[in-house]
């Protein structure tokens, strides 16, 4: 039955593909458009934090992902959505969460805000890099001949153009942006969803029988991404506040853009958008979780306690 799912494929059309393309770039461009310059100008005031969270979210949690790999043997398909969504970067919930767990909301913004913008250079180098450590896996993408300047284009359209147009009409426009965001966010929210659910409800049977397995892989995978956050916070010394934004923040992927890859240039295939698609509805999920706790967790030091606390 494991090796099925790499010879399943989903039923997507395009009109579905289209929507999810606009859904994540509504989203992006409504995050950009609360961004501001003193978001960045954090980073020079607190390089520490910044860097520790970039080299979890784009270093240690692909190396984290390499060794889940090995140990738990998956079908190549699996793992080769699990390399891509260890790929991508932080999903734009994790602001919300973070702010929710008492956490270092500024960090937050400023890690998902460079993610976002760089990964329209890293998230394809770090899919090939890291994929082509694994031999099945390196074995499947030759076969599929994947253009990664293809895969460079299609994340910076979707990613990359709406983050800037966001950013720019925040600073020309900023009471007209405050208005706007409060109504594209859950709108892009809402059509997200829907296509979540229709996907869902496209490849019911599929999920049912599969979904034993891919719980426990996203499972051990969301896990992973979450200690590596928490771990490297630690090994920093980071203050409380900034730890729980470190870990919420790569354990938060953006599962979305992975779906828009798989479709566009996989054609559906089984294992990776299982995978992909599981991780957008977990992920939430422990990370609210995690956020209710944390909520009512504080440092006991009052030396550490940041300001957001």
């Amino acid at each position: 039955m494991i090796e099925a799912l790499d010879s399943s494929t989903l039923n997507f059309n395009q009109e579905s593909l289209f929507l999810l393309n606009i859904s994540l770039a509504i989203i992006m461009f409504g995050v950009a458009l609360e961004l501001r310059m003193v978001d960045f100008k954090y980073i020079a005031k607190n390089p520490k934090a910044f860097w520790l969270g970039i080299c979890s979210q784009f270093f240690f949690l692909p190396f984290l992902t390499l060794l889940l790999v090995y140990l738990i043997s998956p079908p190549p398909s699996v793992a080769l959505g699990m390399f891509l969504v260890a790929a991508c970067p932080g999903g734009n919930v994790s602001n919300f969460l973070t702010h929710l767990a008492k956490g270092n909301t500024a960090l937050s913004v400023s890690l998902t805000a460079f993610s976002t913008g760089f990964s329209i250079f890293i998230t394809p180098f770090n899919f090939a890099l890291w994929s082509g450590l694994y031999r099945p896996t390196a074995d499947l993408l030759q076969e599929i001949s994947l253009s990664y300047f293809d895969v460079f284009q299609t994340v910076a359209l979707i990613l990359g153009i709406p983050l800037i147009l966001g950013m720019m009409v925040n600073n020309r426009f900023p009471n007209w942006a405050a208005k706007a965001t409060k109504i594209l966010k859950p709108v892009s929210i809402l059509i997200f969803a829907a296509f979540v659910v229709v996907a869902f409800i496209g490849n019911y049977n599929l999920f049912l029988k599969f979904i034993g397995l891919i719980f426990l892989w996203v499972l051990g995978h969301n896990f992973v991404a979450l200690f590596s956050g928490y771990s490297i916070a630690k090994i920093g010394k980071l203050n409380l506040a900034d730890t729980k934004t470190l870990t919420i923040e790569t354990g938060i992927q953006n599962s979305g853009l992975a779906l828009v890859l798989i479709f566009t240039y996989f054609e559906g295939l089984g294992g990776m958008a299982i995978i992909a698609a599981w991780w957008g509805i977990w992920h939430i999920i422990s990370g609210m979780s995690l956020a209710m706790i944390w909520k009512k967790v504080k440092e006991i030091n009052p030396r550490y306690i940041t300001q957001n606390e």
